[in-house]
């Protein structure tokens, strides 16, 4: 299989034809290889339009959502910026082709140190790979210009819109029980967060981020 083909493929067919213009994003879905970033029997469907399992209850995003995700954050070359449930590491290292410097939080052990390997065979130096709680971010670093959720919530926890900085902004696919998920913007402005919703956008949930189920009695 010729990857650049199909990455130059997915870029045209996937990312172009779904109001994805800015060419920093563009570039960066273009340059990175994410066969790289998925399980090896995995990569041979690396480029299709759809969320991949990886193991673990866990999805490598559908890439024309995390395309418009981006976009919409707005990313400058001087952001720093927080991913949330950087899994194998794939929208970390395209955050990485733009934003100074990312932070990657990922629960699992196996998919950290995966991730970290991938980042340091490639010479992707300005990722931070951090192995921690997805719920609680990382407020060592904080604050952040961007943060993005690699995966659906069911509401974006407090602690981590506490680590957005002034002007910074998050980008998450908001799911409740039920609904369609949607694509929302949050921006910090005055010291106060608020939020509007972009384009519709069912994604899986990251694990631990599902609704809280509720009894019928």
């Amino acid at each position: 299989m010729d990857y650049q083909i199909a990455r130059h493929n997915m870029v045209e067919n996937q990312v172009r034809t779904n109001k994805v213009t800015d060419p920093l994003v563009v570039a960066a879905m273009e340059e990175v290889p994410r066969e790289l970033f998925l399980p090896q029997d995995r990569r041979g469907i690396a480029y299709v339009d759809e969320d991949i399992p990886v193991g673990d209850g866990r999805f490598a995003m559908e890439p024309m959502i995390i395309a418009r995700l981006m976009q919409s954050a707005e990313i400058a070359t001087t952001d720093v910026a927080l991913v949330i449930g950087a899994g194998y590491g794939y929208s970390s290292a395209l955050l990485s082709r733009i934003a100074e410097t990312v932070v990657a939080v990922e629960s699992n052990a196996a998919m950290t140190a995966s991730a970290e390997k991938t980042f340091q065979d490639n010479s992707i130096d300005n990722v931070i790979v951090v192995e921690g709680d997805l719920a609680a971010g990382y407020a060592k670093q904080s604050p952040y210009n961007v943060v993005l959720f690699d995966g659906a919530v069911a509401e974006v926890p407090a602690a981590i819109l506490d680590q957005l900085s002034e002007g910074g902004r998050l980008v998450a696919v908001v799911r409740a029980a039920g609904k369609v998920g949607v694509a929302r913007l949050y921006e910090r402005e005055n010291g106060v967060v608020g939020y509007r919703d972009l384009f519709d956008a069912n994604i899986p949930y990251l694990p631990g981020f599902e609704p809280a189920k509720s009894f019928v009695f």
